[in-house]
């Protein structure tokens, strides 16, 4: 029979895995507290990371439906849930590793999706969610006000033919 702190343990990770959009992986050997402290900062309010057990994750993982830590697990690992932008929490964690390469992120998991690390580097590369919203709208805009000069082209041209119908019209009668 599992102890009661490891059952509660496992749900309140099972809990995260259901409300996070994304989670991201990460073994945190040889980092000191005051950079975990740094990387939590960095990350911001909408992504918590939490150093975790192992063989509770997996098991709460697998509870969640998510396959993606298997065999990953290993070593002092911690967990990265993003229930905001998980670009922006990508950029966070790769920036991070990129100043303290101690940092190492092993994969994640996106929708219920798997991510190797490869995968949340190129998350990372991503525009921000508003950025490419923004780019979005303005290709829309455009596509709009191309539609709109294509349906009034045929009756801005009648409007210069009607014109210049009577401008000859009216050199013809005045010749």
């Amino acid at each position: 029979m599992a102890r009661p702190d490891k059952a509660a343990a496992v749900a309140e990770l099972t809990e995260k895995f259901r409300q996070s959009t994304a989670a991201v992986l990460t073994e945190y050997r040889g980092l000191t507290v005051a950079q975990l402290k740094a990387l939590r900062t960095d990350l911001g309010g909408t992504t918590s990371f939490a150093v975790v057990k192992n063989t509770l994750t997996g098991i709460a993982a697998k509870e969640a439906g998510i396959d993606a830590f298997d065999g990953e697990l290993t070593g002092p690992s911690a967990i990265a849930f993003v229930s905001g932008d998980p670009v922006e929490a990508a950029k966070s964690l790769r920036d991070f590793a990129k100043a303290n390469p101690k940092l190492v992120i092993k994969g994640g998991v996106l929708d219920g999706r798997a991510l190797t690390s490869a995968d949340v580097t190129k998350l990372a590369d991503l525009e921000s969610r508003e950025v490419l919203l923004a780019k979005a709208a303005g290709a829309f805009k455009a596509k709009l006000h191309q539609a709109a000069y294509v349906f009034n082209a045929p009756a801005a041209k009648a409007v210069r033919t009607i014109e210049a119908l009577r401008e000859k019209q009216a050199t013809e009668s005045a010749a």
